[in-house]
């Protein structure tokens, strides 16, 4: 059996490197949405709570990267973040915990839940698409030890 902490070793390269990545170019993008360059232009004046700019330029909301609304950025950060080989499509609320560690746009939650909502794959594996076990049956439970003996048969397992 092999050990798993590579595993989680990459995953954090993954994301240290996603983060520098967007980082670089994330600064020319807000600059092309105009609910962000009304905020940067309010955190210049200091007429806003909890969004400032780091020294790199780039606005952020409590220290969280805020994402504009161009070029479909928020599309595939979310696409990546749920449809990767490390997070193997989680539901809404772990997604948005995930998310939040690093990003922030307006009405984030609401994207993802939508997003998780739209994913074919999450749909068909759903609790309410699965067909249901068996009928349960009540075990009556007895007066005294080994009067009833019960026994789940399992059938048609290969050889070994």
């Amino acid at each position: 059996m092999g050990n798993a902490a590579h595993i989680e070793k990459d995953k954090k390269e993954l994301v240290r490197d996603g983060h520098r990545l967007a980082q670089m170019d994330l600064k020319a993008k807000q600059g092309l949405d105009p609910s962000l360059v009304e905020l940067n232009e309010m955190v210049l004046k200091k007429s806003v709570e909890g969004f400032s700019q780091g020294g790199d330029g780039v606005l952020r909301y409590q220290g969280h990267l805020c994402v504009p609304n161009v070029d479909d950025l928020r599309e595939q950060i979310l696409s990546e973040a749920h449809s990767s080989l490390y997070s193997i499509h989680p539901e809404a609320t772990k997604m948005y915990c995930d998310l939040w560690e690093i990003y922030w746009w307006n009405e984030l939650k609401k994207d993802i839940v939508e997003f998780v909502a739209k994913c074919p794959n999450c749909q068909q594996v759903k609790v309410q698409h699965q067909k249901p076990g068996g009928l349960s049956q009540d075990i009556s439970i007895p007066t005294w030890k080994w009067e009833n003996v019960n026994m789940d048969f399992v059938v048609g397992l290969p050889r070994t």
